[in-house]
């Protein structure tokens, strides 16, 4: 999943980490892409991809309480549903430890879900490691996100919730970040869908993503809590959902959330437009293929 850096660790280490159990390796390899670690502190078991620091995290569960999710960015994700009602086609670019898939599939039993990840080793470590379920309807492929995506526009595929959780152990891939491969997203986008992409709102390349966000969906809507460290950009909307019907989806998700520990209503409180509310300069560099300075620009 995303990168849970020193800064994000202050900011959730006294809920996961109060017991102050000593972090136990049960889990490390090094797969074709990364180091992967799989470690256990009291409860908490979560996947790392940093062997040298361990500083960072990509997805984590409570062994006694799956269900329940830790990461605050994993529930702002599910503010797409109080866009969307029922999505049937359903596209994770970006494993991690399958939680996003989980939880979907436990709501929507009915709803299509594939889960691309790059790196096979990760899609095994999810299964061994973070009950990770697959079926009929839920399935990985090992396959770079944007060569997936590139080849579903050729088939005509569309999908109605596009969840973008690619992370590389430092940031978003650079290729995953620019206007081409969000053309390319929209293009597999179906009418009435929305795009859910997870990352920083503290990053350099805040404006920098925001402006290419804009550039190719137009007005998007950023989904943060008071300490801003994560945001959720939900794009490719026709309109902007009323605060009439905001109350409606709450209410009826709310007790369909609660198991997972999400507060679907505060987490639509966090839910601002950029209509009218712009917070980057309008000259702001579009990142493209051509440019794409991530590396440099995340930190």
């Amino acid at each position: 999943m995303r990168k849970l850096t020193v800064r994000c660790l202050l900011l959730v280490g006294v809920t996961l980490f109060s017991n102050a159990s000593i972090a136990k390796v049960i889990h490390s390899e090094r797969s074709l892409y990364r180091n992967i670690l799989v470690e256990e502190t009291g409860d908490l078991r979560c996947l790392k991809f940093d062997e040298k620091t361990r500083q960072s995290s990509q997805s984590c569960m409570y062994k006694s309480k799956p269900k329940k999710l830790v990461f605050n960015y994993t529930k702002l994700t599910f503010a797409s549903l109080l866009m969307i009602d029922n999505p049937k086609n359903v596209l994770i670019i970006g494993l991690g430890g399958g939680t996003l898939s989980n939880v979907i599939h436990e709501l929507y039993p009915q709803a299509t879900i594939k889960n691309v990840e790059i790196d096979p080793a990760v899609i095994k470590v999810a299964r061994d490691y973070f009950d990770f379920k697959e079926s009929e309807k839920v399935t990985s492929k090992v396959q770079d996100g944007r060569i997936f995506i590139k080849r579903a526009a050729l088939k005509k595929q569309t999908f109605d919730w596009i969840i973008l959780d690619a992370f590389n152990g430092d940031y978003i891939p650079e290729h995953l970040l620019t206007k081409e491969f969000f053309e390319e997203i929209k293009s597999v986008l179906a009418e009435g869908g929305i795009v859910a992409a997870n990352t920083f709102s503290s990053s350099k390349l805040y404006e920098h993503e925001s402006a290419t966000y804009h550039a190719v969906f137009g007005d998007f809507i950023n989904v943060t809590t008071a300490k801003k460290s994560n945001r959720i950009i939900l794009a490719g909307f026709n309109k902007a959902p009323t605060k009439e019907h905001l109350t409606e989806r709450v209410k009826k998700l709310a007790p369909l959330l609660a198991p997972y520990s999400i507060d679907i209503d505060a987490v639509s409180k966090g839910m601002r437009s950029t209509k009218n509310n712009q917070d980057w300069p309008s000259d702001t560099k579009v990142l493209t293929d051509q440019y794409s300075p991530a590396n440099l620009l995340n930190f």
